[in-house]
């Protein structure tokens, strides 16, 4: 059984010793990848040695087994948590939302509605640059980005594992937390769209801000909802079972999709094990492609099944 199937059946045990569990994982994904890094670069040498014009192919090739385990994206490591604007910029964890240029529709350079966006697994910053072009185009907002480097495929995953046990740091749900947190305290109403890893990381860090509200504030249970009713979350192909009440919800569930399929709120509304939070909407859709990467996309699938907000949360859908 490969890490990623390990990871899988985590999600299906008890809590209890899950943390110990989750580290064999990302033992494994870390062993994997130097195995795979020393057996593509001897690879590489040998090939070269035998036939040089062979060498850029496999050399990509070994790149992109590297990828998947974790070994190919460390540059975007860098730009984990912090916030994208306009052009791509980014800026540091606790950078006021209000002080980062967003990106914006052609058609208006001062929307009066911000919305701030997570990416998914496997996305660089600059993919994730794409996506919030996509979005302001979309619904006429300006758009800030909290962005989930990517490391690999399989690195990745392995993440997810530990973001559904609500295990270990990750600095994208660090940066959402604090920036949800500040923005509630100043009494802001704060708009987000998440997709797959980024629904899963969205879910962790309003839990979160709940636990802060009640905690740091000695807000009581109906208080923290309270102050979390300013936040409206939309998710799309999410990989998160469950949500913290409080907040209002649009959930896009395709149902061809494997992700919110197996790990988020399911292709059908009979789930006791799921919950996208009190006064929910989620609209199941099918929206079947051959190639199930395809049927995950966001831009091409999910943004187009999108309604405004109100919209959405009044059940009234283009399909």
């Amino acid at each position: 059984m490969n890490p990623i199937e390990r990871g899988r059946n985590l999600l299906n045990q008890v809590k209890t010793g899950a943390e110990k569990a989750v580290n064999k994982v990302e033992t494994a994904v870390e062993k994997t990848v130097d195995k795979v890094h020393d057996v593509a670069v001897d690879a590489g040498h040998k090939i070269h040695n035998v036939v040089d014009g062979f060498e850029t192919k496999a050399v990509s090739g070994a790149k992109a087994v590297q990828g998947f385990f974790g070994g190919g994206n460390q540059a975007d490591r860098v730009y984990d948590g912090q916030f994208v604007g306009t052009g791509g910029k980014t800026f540091p964890p606790g950078t006021a939302l209000k002080d980062i240029p967003g990106v914006t529709p052609k058609n208006n350079p001062n929307p009066s509605e911000t919305i701030v966006y997570v990416n998914g697994i496997n996305t660089t910053k600059d993919g994730q640059y794409g996506s919030l072009e996509s979005i302001a185009e979309t619904t006429g907002a300006k758009v800030v980005g909290i962005h989930n480097a990517t490391e690999g495929m399989g690195a990745d995953l392995a993440q997810c594992v530990k973001d559904k046990l609500d295990k270990g740091t990750n600095p994208a749900v660090d940066t959402l937390a604090d920036t949800l947190y500040q923005e509630i305290k100043a009494g802001r109403s704060v708009h987000v769209m998440a997709h797959s890893q980024g629904g899963l990381i969205t879910s962790r860090a309003l839990g979160h801000v709940y636990d802060r509200l009640r905690l740091e504030d000695g807000m009581s249970k109906g208080d923290a909802q309270k102050a979390m009713s300013k936040l409206n979350v939309e998710t799309f192909g999410a990989a998160a079972m469950h949500y913290p009440d409080g907040p209002n919800y649009v959930h896009y569930v395709n149902k061809s999709d494997l992700v919110p399929d197996a790990f988020g709120l399911g292709p059908t509304k009979w789930n006791p094990l799921t919950d996208g939070g009190q006064g929910s909407v989620t609209h199941r859709f099918n929206e079947f492609h051959l190639n199930p990467i395809e049927s995950h996309n966001f831009e091409s699938v999910y943004l187009q099944h999108r309604v405004p907000f109100d919209q959405a949360r009044a059940g009234k859908f283009n399909d």
